[in-house]
């Protein structure tokens, strides 16, 4: 009983895996940036996927958001780009931040520097 316990713990430990930033391309193009952010997610189907992801100040304020529509179960990891993303100016830092549903936000964000 115990292995069938240790399964048990293990199967739910893999299924709450937050969603994980793996890679993040910044490119201003004129006054706006796009970021191509290439996320993975244990998704299982529409119950659980990761949902979106979203550009972060260094103080935690929101500068765009990149909603994901979908499961992407059979396509792991994988990269969506968020074009129009007004920084203000003189910010060197962003921080990536990746979310999942039912979960939420992960706690932990990707800090990406600008040039």
């Amino acid at each position: 009983m115990k292995w069938l316990a240790a399964l048990i713990l293990t199967a739910t430990a893999a299924v709450a895996e937050p969603p994980q930033i793996r890679a993040v391309t910044a490119t201003q193009t004129g006054e706006t940036w796009r970021f191509d952010v290439t996320v993975a997610h244990p998704d299982t189907g529409w119950d659980h996927y990761a949902d979106g992801w979203r550009v972060l100040d260094m103080d935690g304020n929101e500068l765009g958001l990149r909603v994901l529509v979908h499961p992407h179960v059979n396509e792991q990891p994988f990269t969506r780009a968020l074009t129009g993303v007004a920084i203000p100016a003189g910010t060197r830092q962003v921080q990536i931040q990746a979310r999942d549903l039912p979960f939420g936000w992960n706690v932990q964000t990707t800090v990406i520097d600008l040039q």
